[in-house]
């Protein structure tokens, strides 16, 4: 009996430690399907300060769906948008260099 509970113990130590050090959640890293640091950077500065106005899944909610915003807006004028606003989105939401990546991302979504 103590035989099992020990191996039931061990087992259980070696599946929760394997699953500590898996999935690996660093989006930053290009892992080679096409995502880059600053996507990933764009997309997370998105989730933090866009997505309560224009959802979670790009599809819009106070603010207009943007999920292929990147087809009818260059990077130029979506970053002219994050810094001056448009209609009831206020003016610098997002600045500096965050601006940037979060423009970059979006000017991907065709």
């Amino acid at each position: 009996m103590k035989k099992k509970l020990l191996t039931l113990l061990l087992g259980t130590s070696l599946v929760m430690g394997l699953a500590a050090c898996g999935g690996d959640k660093d989006n930053t890293k290009d892992k080679g399907n096409g995502g880059t640091e600053t996507a990933s950077a764009g997309q997370k500065i998105y989730d933090q300060k866009c997505s309560g106005c224009h959802g979670g899944d790009l599809k819009g909610g106070m603010g207009p769906d943007l999920s292929k915003v990147g087809s009818t807006l260059s990077k130029d004028e979506i970053l002219d948008t994050i810094k001056n606003g448009k209609g009831q989105m206020p003016q610098n939401v997002v600045q500096g260099d965050d601006a940037e990546k979060v423009a970059d991302w979006l000017s991907n979504k065709k």
